[in-house]
């Protein structure tokens, strides 16, 4: 059994993964905003899951975060950094610069953070295991991706150059690069439009939490002598789409 900390675990694919963590016997702690469905998701698992207020921007909450956990609570084993968004859908030329720094707060410095503030316990226990959400618009670029996509590309090479400096050691580190996947507030937030969210999965049969939480839950499964450098899913509906080419009319 594990003591496991899901960061952004109020829904999505967070929420699905500390239920099945919970499911499989061990410990999870649960970050989020939202103190409320943290408490409901207390509620449902039980004692088994410790609810914890944190947004991953609060650089000062979360140095603070490991001394201020229970103390049965402070050793961490496994660390999936989850947390992450994408805002907006327009061209580089049109887009909300907020919108940018929202993301790279979140998505890239959130993670740093978080990692930099668990990472030395697991340095002196030599073991653990640091999972990280990255996308596949981390590799292939796609008109509107622009930041989001950076910071998906910024979380791969984060993790490859983590799991060279853990060489060495017994520490693990996987990114986990999901496709289209519905069943999450990923694209509400995103379009901030529910209809056109909704549009996104239309005639589709996406990825859901629940897959995303499936495969968190084989890479714990195997042998600690294995790592999974990264893992890049899609549903059968999506492939990459090949190189575009705008012809000129003669």
């Amino acid at each position: 059994m594990a003591v496991i900390l899901v960061t952004g675990a109020t829904a999505g694919f967070g929420r699905a993964i500390a239920v099945r963590l919970v499911k499989d016997g061990h410990r999870v702690i649960g970050t989020g905003r939202r103190a409320e469905r943290l408490e409901a998701l207390h509620q449902e698992l039980g004692d088994a899951f410790l609810p914890q207020v944190l947004d991953v921007t609060d650089t000062a909450r979360i140095a603070a975060l490991p001394t201020e956990l229970p103390a049965d609570w402070r050793q961490v084993d496994v660390l999936i950094n989850n947390a992450g968004l994408a805002l907006g859908v327009g061209k580089a030329q049109d887009s909300d610069l907020k919108d940018w720094k929202t993301m790279i707060d979140t998505n890239v410095s959130g993670v740093v953070e978080v990692t930099r503030a668990f990472l030395p316990q697991m340095i002196e226990r030599n073991q653990g295991y640091i999972m990280t959400l990255g996308s596949i618009a981390g590799t292939y670029p796609y008109q509107g991706g622009n930041v989001y996509g950076a910071t998906k590309a910024f979380v791969a090479q984060f993790m490859r150059n983590l799991r060279t400096d853990l060489l060495g050691t017994r520490i693990r580190a996987s990114t986990i690069e999901p496709g289209l996947c519905g069943g999450s507030e990923f694209s509400n937030v995103r379009l901030r439009d529910n209809q056109k969210a909704a549009d996104v999965y239309k005639g589709t049969e996406p990825l859901m939490p629940d897959d995303i939480a499936e495969t968190v839950s084989w890479l714990l499964s195997l042998p600690p002598h294995v790592n999974v450098n990264a893992i890049e899913m899609m549903p059968v509906c999506q492939a990459a789409g090949g190189l575009a080419v705008v012809r000129t009319r003669e």
